[in-house]
């Protein structure tokens, strides 16, 4: 009787000790995590080429489209979105149809409202602008709709430092559509590209929309994730392939056709040190008609924050 006494005695003992440990680290964990979501924030992030409204493009021309474009914004929620080949009156559309919406950016041609935007959209609910601006992917990069580098277009970048309302946390998002027939001028666009953000004023963490008309193997990309042989100032991950490394089909344009095999050529690039929690292509169609002849690409993220801010 003694013996068996003992021994439940030490089996009391033992689990307290044992639930106490627990305790004790899910308290520890709890209180890392608490630390690290105060000095993170998550963010929902869109690339969104949504085809310039002017085009000749029959049953798929703006008009017939525009509801569409309006839901996958407004389904996916997304806090910023980098839209690509945006005209002045498409931009007010998308507005209007989602008034949440603040807006960042001017046309490619003049600086003001001629020509296509790559304009930014952000929740103006949650976040105000701290500094923003356009440059052109030129020798001139402030010279408003300058081209150079065989551009058969004029190109641009919009940036923007978004400053969380309620926290006073900030991030940078730069949003860019390169030349789809120069592969000089991608590559330059790209040095420029790295060259500004590493310049940035604030070393707040930062992420890149755009449709590069560049696949995952092209210098453009190997460049900007560090893949190739030409250092770059600043280092970038494709979000994507964070969370889907190994799919094979990944198409995002496909001229109103549809279809998953091909090259992925857009992209929300975040630096490293940016935690990737989900991303995706979205193949969103009603009876094969599509919102646009591009597949928009979305990620989820939590981005750090110095504890110093």
């Amino acid at each position: 009787m003694y013996c068996a006494r003992t021994y439940k005695a030490r089996r009391v003992f033992f689990s307290l000790v044992v639930f106490l440990g627990l305790c004790s680290r899910e308290f520890a964990l709890g209180a890392h995590a608490d630390e690290a979501g105060a000095n993170a924030f998550e963010l929902r992030v869109m690339s969104f080429n949504i085809r310039y409204g002017s085009a000749g493009d029959g049953e798929s021309s703006w008009p017939n489209r525009k509801e569409m474009v309006f839901d996958v914004i407004r389904r996916q929620s997304s806090d910023v979105v980098g839209l690509q080949e945006a005209l002045r009156f498409q931009i007010d559309e998308i507005r209007k149809a989602l008034p949440v919406y603040g807006e960042i950016g001017v046309a490619r041609e003049d600086g003001r409202t001629d020509g296509e935007y790559s304009a930014i959209l952000f929740r103006a609910d949650r976040f105000g602008v701290g500094e923003a601006g356009t440059f052109w992917l030129s020798d001139t990069p402030y010279v408003v709709g300058s081209s150079h580098w065989g551009n058969a277009c004029v190109r641009i970048c919009t940036w923007a430092r978004l400053i969380e309302n309620d926290s006073g946390k900030a991030f940078y998002i730069f949003n860019t559509h390169l030349d789809h027939v120069s592969q000089q001028s991608r590559e330059k666009s790209a040095v420029l590209l790295a060259r500004r953000i590493a310049s940035r004023n604030h070393k707040d963490p930062f992420m890149v929309t755009g449709d590069f008309n560049a696949g995952e193997n092209n210098p453009v990309v190997t460049y900007l994730t560090g893949k190739n042989a030409t250092e770059t100032p600043v280092l970038l991950v494709d979000t994507f392939r964070v969370i889907h490394p190994d799919v094979k089909d990944v198409r995002t344009s496909h001229s109103f056709r549809g279809g998953r095999r091909g090259s992925k050529i857009d992209y929300v690039l975040a630096q490293p040190s940016a935690q990737v929690l989900a991303a995706e292509i979205l193949y969103d169609n009603i009876d094969g008609r599509y919102p646009s002849d591009h597949y928009p690409v979305t990620a989820r993220l939590r981005l750090p924050i110095s504890k110093s801010r």
